[in-house]
């Protein structure tokens, strides 16, 4: 990933998630270009930027498309749809052997999934969705965003081991505490 592209100033909450998009593809792209532990970092970073990601989106960007956009709750269910099957391949992704024999084509998999579901975001909210916050809002959710995005690394385990209460292993404990720096951030 390029330092220039991660350390991009995006002052507006729209402009940074599609700078995270850009940045997800990246990620994608380095971890198939990887190997042994440098893949296994760079999939953590992956599943740490894809939690802020989509808890942003869940928590800001879904609420206010369902109330203004035409349609607002075809359309989210549609992308919601899409985040929950692309979350749960990345985490079966997650428990498997980086270096394993069927690593690199279901990353691949993933990866146009996960692209595919973000040119549909910004074909169809992102880009409608600009007039629905002030310029002041727009600011405050990026720094929202920003927040959570700083949080701690993911801690690789063994596969199957989770935090208490959590339905999977590191990537759910990453999306859980996403969920409440971007809530807290929002209260």
């Amino acid at each position: 990933m390029s330092t220039v592209t991660a350390n991009a100033p995006v002052q507006d909450v729209i402009g940074l998630l599609r700078h995270q998009h850009e940045r997800i593809r990246e990620l994608f792209d380095l971890v198939g270009r990887s190997a042994g532990t440098a893949r296994a970092e760079a999939l953590d970073r992956l599943v740490r930027l894809l939690a802020v990601h989509e808890t942003a989106e869940e928590e800001i960007v879904h609420p206010v498309a369902r109330r203004a956009l035409p349609g607002g709750e075809e359309v989210v269910a549609e992308r919601t749809a899409e985040e929950a099957a692309a979350w749960r391949a990345l985490t079966e992704l997650y428990a498997m052997d980086p270096d394993g024999p069927e690593f690199a084509a279901r990353l691949a998999r993933l990866r146009g999934d996960v692209l595919a579901h973000a040119r549909a975001e910004e074909a169809e909210e992102f880009s409608r969705l600009g007039d629905a916050f002030s310029d002041a809002q727009r600011r405050a959710l990026a720094g929202a965003v920003k927040a959570a995005e700083a949080m701690e690394p993911a801690v690789r385990t063994a596969p199957g081991t989770a935090p208490a209460g959590l339905p999977a292993g590191p990537p759910a404990a990453v999306l859980e505490r996403a969920r409440d720096l971007i809530r807290d951030a929002l209260a």
